[in-house]
């Protein structure tokens, strides 16, 4: 396995297949989805979110914080949780980390509302605290299904958190961000990058540096792509 390869929990259930063969030509080929049909899905997936029972995070929490942006796009960034501003919107990164996080977007030219937005765990942790373990596994199988509905070409995971729930909690973000990966969800292989969380560059302005170098990163490969933002 290279350093770019991850394996993950959907992986390891995606290979466990029965094959069938049939005489009918393959569909090798699947059309893109209509909006009314993803945004079905999203309405879907906001609902089981809300029916969530027994978890700490949604009982001390004023509102669910799904997503922001364009579920057309083919960027979609991973962030933490949401903290009081977003608590108090109902949207990801609206507090001082989503001001910083505009100007990292701009610094490539991409305006906020060209890309789609979410975090890992949808509810504010009590007194803005990073999301434990549990809570990261029992969002997760949101999160995985939110990708999937997005079906982004590339996935910006910001900081700490969304590096645990989309590639394990044996890593250190310091040494993984910058390198692209294949994170592999329901069966299908994203391309992926780690870089910093805004709200952690407030707190250590002099990793800023860093983040740029992972910007440029991202850009480029949005060219090579020809991706359309």
């Amino acid at each position: 396995m290279t350093n770019k390869e991850f394996l993950n929990d959907e992986f390891l259930k995606s290979i466990d297949t029965n094959f069938k063969f049939s005489n009918k030509p393959i569909k090798r080929f699947k059309m893109s989805e209509e909006p009314a049909q993803i945004k079905l899905k999203l309405e879907k997936l906001m609902n089981k979110i809300n029916e969530i029972n027994d978890c700490d995070l949604k009982k001390n929490a004023n509102k669910m914080v799904f997503s922001d942006g364009n579920w057309n796009s083919k960027l979609m960034i991973i962030g933490e949780g949401p903290g009081q501003k977003e608590d108090e919107m109902g949207k990801p990164f609206m507090g001082d980390a989503g001001k910083l996080l505009n100007k990292m977007l701009a610094a490539i030219n991409i305006k906020r509302e060209s890309v789609y937005i979410t975090n890992v765990v949808n509810y504010r942790p009590p007194n803005n605290r990073k999301p434990a373990t549990t809570e990261i596994n029992k969002y997760s199988q949101f999160l995985y299904e939110h990708i999937s509905i997005i079906n982004p070409k590339i996935l910006i995971i910001m900081g700490s958190t969304a590096m645990e729930a989309l590639i394990g909690c044996n890593y250190k973000i310091s040494k993984e961000r910058g390198i692209w990966k294949d994170v592999i969800i329901k069966g299908k292989t994203y391309l992926s990058i780690v870089t910093f969380h805004p709200a952690y560059l407030l707190r250590q302005p002099d990793q800023k540096k860093y983040s740029w170098a992972d910007l440029k990163e991202i850009k480029n490969k949005i060219n090579e792509l020809n991706i359309i933002i």
